[in-house]
């Protein structure tokens, strides 16, 4: 008996156990893959499996929709691994642990991965029905979604016929996503060249965790605290106060999630320790009060630790500690066309000393390509100033909203009949690899749907198992009226 059995739609919980039972991180992705091309073959159905692990399957339509127009359904079989600090799972050669939370689906210490399992999963039970009606479908589940949408840039649609295209990696129950941002991920690189330390200096360790995290598209706008901003900021200013060393500081794992931990050890004379220590301390105060209500659980944290042989010269620290400081970050712009819509922002997901440079990296995101490029431009003309890098990689295009949509308007019309409501037709900041199959597919015509998920690429991420219930039955209907 798996953990999900008992749940319904009792086919779409078998599959995300299924898909869930092997790692599944961006960049790790054959063992899923390679489930989804066996359960291709049991069937008996077409499919196609790339040298990225991309994989097409494909059903013909079911009798009397044979001269229907065939429908894409699309997700990625991807996740954002992410766990908390005591979690002992290895993410990267071990599965997640699911577990029922009333109306939820979570997974113990880590993310769960319903952005995008559960849409494979819901897609998987389409092309295993025997009951349901509905035209050619073309199942594609794309790779490395999250760190920059590799797999649907790679992707050979050659097999697919279909000019409508099901997209099933939205996150809110009655919302019909119509248009995504534009983004980009921006690489930075200052030089850390590194000297034996002066005598008489010590050196301290300073944490900072406790933070909410969150998707870096649709958790931007929350309020949520960056570690990795708070951190350059924070060492900025102690900087103006001693002669200040970077020895290790590093934070955040991926560009698109917003940084819930970084630590750093910092050198300087010892005649400064309790002064250090103090204005360390009045910041803790600061960042607390300004993010009393969107961190509740924020901790900063400063000891004494060993002190290392070698540092970052001081030239090299006050250079990285300014640029860290002067960046942009968060939200740039809101949409002054959709109400709440974000519609420029960026993110400082991963920060990293080595031991000759200091790396991090951005996710920019726009509606608008001119935003899009100037946040990159800002990025890299301060890296330049500063005699740093900036490379730009994994650029993707937006989604222009359609003013006409046949399947908009099904699934508006279907959902309607079934809740007696009106959908919400929306854009949203996150990225959806919807552009990318525009491109490739001229005169697409796209709608991304999805069950409630809250607080994805994050622990706290959960599944509502009603909204996948009420999720199944909308699908379900949109095939059947796609005739």
């Amino acid at each position: 008996m798996g953990i999900l059995s008992s749940l319904k739609p009792k086919k779409v919980f078998e599959y995300f156990e299924l898909l869930s039972s092997v790692p599944h991180g961006s960049g790790n992705t054959k063992q899923i893959s390679d489930i989804c091309v066996d359960f291709a073959k049991k069937l008996g159905l077409e499919y196609y499996q790339d040298e990225l692990n991309n994989v097409v399957i494909i059903k013909p339509a079911t009798e009397g929709y044979e001269n229907s127009a065939p429908l894409i359904m699309q997700g990625h079989l991807d996740m954002v691994c992410t766990k908390d600090e005591d979690c002992q799972i290895d993410m990267a050669t071990e599965p997640i642990k699911l577990t029922v939370d009333g109306d939820w689906v979570r997974a113990i210490g880590t993310s769960l991965g319903g952005d995008n399992i559960i849409a494979v999963a819901m897609i998987m039970a389409v092309l295993d029905s025997s009951d349901l009606s509905h035209p050619r479908i073309e199942a594609v589940f794309t790779v490395d979604e999250e760190t920059g949408m590799d797999g649907a840039m790679g992707l050979d649609v050659t097999p697919l016929r279909g000019r409508m295209m099901l997209n099933l990696d939205s996150e809110e129950d009655g919302v019909l996503t119509c248009g995504c941002a534009g983004g980009a991920r921006v690489d930075c690189a200052l030089s850390a060249r590194r000297e034996t330390l002066p005598n008489g200096f010590t050196a301290a360790k300073i944490v900072i965790s406790g933070l909410q995290g969150g998707h870096s598209g649709v958790d931007i706008d929350k309020g949520h605290a960056s570690s990795n901003q708070l951190m350059g900021r924070l060492l900025y200013n102690l900087a103006r106060s001693t002669d200040l060393r970077l020895v290790e500081m590093w934070g955040g794992k991926l560009d698109n999630v917003i940084p819930l931990y970084t630590e750093s050890v910092i050198a300087f004379p010892a005649s400064d320790y309790s002064k250090i220590e103090k204005l360390a301390a009045e910041f803790s105060d600061k960042f607390k009060f300004e993010y009393s209500t969107a961190e509740p659980g924020m901790e900063i944290t400063f000891e004494k630790c060993d002190t290392a042989e070698k540092a970052v010269t001081k030239e090299d620290t006050d250079t990285m500690l300014f640029t860290l400081l002067t960046v942009p970050y968060g939200v740039e712009a809101m949409s002054m066309d959709i109400k709440g819509l974000v519609q420029t922002s960026l993110n400082l997901g991963v920060l990293k000393l080595n031991e000759n440079e200091l790396n991090f990296s951005f996710a920019t995101r726009s509606s608008i390509l001119s935003q899009k490029e100037m946040l990159v431009q800002r990025i890299t003309a301060i890296l330049e100033r500063v005699g740093g890098t900036a490379t730009v990689r994994s650029s993707y295009p937006g989604w222009a909203y359609r003013k006409d949509s046949l399947l908009r308007d099904t699934i508006a019309s279907a959902y309607k009949d079934q809740t007696g409501k009106d959908s919400v037709i929306s854009a949203t900041h996150g990225g959806l690899e919807c552009g990318l199959f525009i491109e490739k597919l001229p005169g697409l015509d796209c709608v991304s749907i999805g069950p409630d998920l809250r607080d994805v690429h994050s622990t706290r991420e959960r599944l509502s198992i009603s909204s996948t219930a009420r999720l199944w039955d909308l699908v379900c209907e949109v095939l059947k009226r796609l005739k």
